[in-house]
């Protein structure tokens, strides 16, 4: 039997999935990156190899890696696959909705649209200027309400009559919260309107000019919300699918590519690197006007990789120093 494993390193969470060679997921981890990235991807692994490099000596036939900190995952375990979350999450969503025409994936800090056509990405759409809708944002409004944010969906839906809450921006969209808790609308309504307005601002910014169709499946952290589920079902006068695994996808996603490519070899750095001594640190290149900021990444002190250089020159040298 061969496993494959997919890590998902994101500003907020940090996700493993662990698959053998028939796709069967046999465990999978979400955990909080913390700000500290290289920690979040030790105590995966440490974990994982608890339940089964050990007692069932699993070895890896394949590792992939997606997020905002791929590359950083690649170089902790030596990750044989690095691909973005837009080709990582469509897998994933194309596995369990093979028809999918419509990917809305929303995480902690970033939230996308994914317009596919049999099985191919043709189209896709990021926040860029926006984080209202996003994990995050919702973590500080829970708070502020004084709920916790697993409660947060489930009390939108007792609303009858959800508030109008604006939805341009984060600020915007607080400050009108605030205004309505303070002429004294119930929290329910409140809340249901806040999930209103998140799909409202989500639909006109992110899927500004997208051909949504059905089947429309939902993904990522906020997907676990049962208010946001329902405000998109509303706006969208359709069927939202949140498949099983929704918090991981990402991971799932690019453990089903590295399989694809059916590796004689993997170059993952084995279980025992969750217990090394692992640095990054950076410095400017002052070799020519761009001035590039070089992420340079030690391994028990010893250099093994550095990017961030436009040119390939100090790319090159941490490549050719490893071989």
């Amino acid at each position: 039997m061969r496993y494959y494993l997919g890590i998902d390193v994101g500003s907020i969470s940090t996700k493993f999935v662990l698959i053998d060679q028939e796709d069967k997921i046999l465990d999978y981890l979400y955990l909080r990156t913390e700000g500290d990235p290289i920690r979040a991807v030790k105590v995966g692994l440490e974990k994982l190899a608890k339940n089964f490099a050990n007692p069932k000596n699993i070895e890896l036939s394949g590792i992939g890696a997606t997020g905002s900190g791929r590359y950083l995952a690649r170089v902790i375990t030596g990750a044989d696959l690095v691909k973005n979350e837009i080709t990582a999450q469509a897998k994933g969503a194309s596995f369990f909705v093979p028809d999918v025409r419509t990917v809305i994936e929303i995480g902690g800090q970033d939230s996308k649209i994914i317009i596919l056509e049999n099985g191919v990405v043709v189209d896709f759409g990021l926040n860029l200027i926006c984080a209202a809708g996003t994990g995050s944002f919702l973590d500080a409004q829970a708070f502020r309400l004084g709920i916790p944010v697993e409660e947060f969906g489930k009390l939108a839906l007792k609303s009858k009559n959800p508030t109008h809450i604006g939805s341009r921006c984060t600020v915007f969209c607080e400050s009108d919260m605030i205004h309505k808790q303070q002429v004294g609308h119930k929290i329910e309504d409140i809340v249901a309107g806040l999930c209103q307005g998140l799909a409202r601002n989500f639909l006109a910014n992110v899927g500004k000019g997208k051909k949504i169709l059905p089947p429309i499946v939902f993904q990522g952290g906020v997907s676990e919300n049962l208010g946001m589920r329902k405000a998109f079902e509303e706006a969208l006068g359709e069927k939202i699918i949140v498949p099983k695994y929704n918090t991981v996808m990402g991971a799932f996603g690019v453990a089903l590519l590295t399989k694809e490519q059916n590796l004689r070899e993997t170059k993952f750095r084995g279980w025992e690197i969750a217990k090394k001594d692992i640095r990054c640190t950076s410095f400017q290149c002052q070799a020519c006007p761009n001035q590039c900021e070089i992420i340079e990444a030690r391994i028990e002190n010893k250099i093994v990789a550095r990017w961030g250089d436009r040119c390939g020159k100090w790319s090159d040298q941490s490549v050719a120093a490893a071989k």
